[in-house]
């Protein structure tokens, strides 16, 4: 009995299960399907939808960032941005010193106001329009004629 096979060498290579041969094998989901997407990148997906639809109307929009926070901040320079009664949804900074326009969403907000993608959607859309009425001079209803409609 020459021929001993000799025994695996046990290297600090990743454990990829535990010791009783069950575990994860791999990831949940592939990164392609939305299960892998987060929170935050749905919710950005969600204003994106949302600004393409307004720019087929209004092609000037094109020229306006639009962005995403968590959070408002409390302070900017020096000035109270909300007041106790209610969090802001969204945002419009003026273009100024060569700086392009922006529209801020703000996504945690939202997502407490409502309870299903449908829900969010709608209420990302109406911020959306809000901010960019406010932003252009307009009233809502100017911006998106289907403002309000449930």
């Amino acid at each position: 009995m020459d021929n001993r096979v000799p025994p695996r060498a046990a290297g600090p290579g990743p454990r990829r299960r535990d010791r009783h041969g069950r575990g994860m094998r791999g990831p949940i989901a592939p990164p392609q399907v939305p299960l892998a997407a987060s929170r935050a990148d749905v919710f950005a997906d969600l204003v994106q939808d949302s600004v393409e639809r307004l720019e087929r109307r209004w092609p000037q929009l094109a020229d306006i960032d639009f962005l995403v926070l968590e959070v408002p901040r409390l302070d900017v320079r020096g000035e109270q941005v909300w007041s106790d009664e209610a969090v802001p949804l969204g945002g419009v900074v003026p273009a100024q010193d060569g700086r392009r326009a922006r529209v801020v969403v703000y996504r945690r907000p939202v997502e407490i106001r409502t309870k299903g993608r449908d829900e969010r959607a709608a209420l990302v859309h109406e911020v959306v329009v809000e901010q960019v009425a406010e932003l252009l001079g307009l009233t809502p209803e100017t911006v998106d004629p289907r403002y309000g409609e449930d």
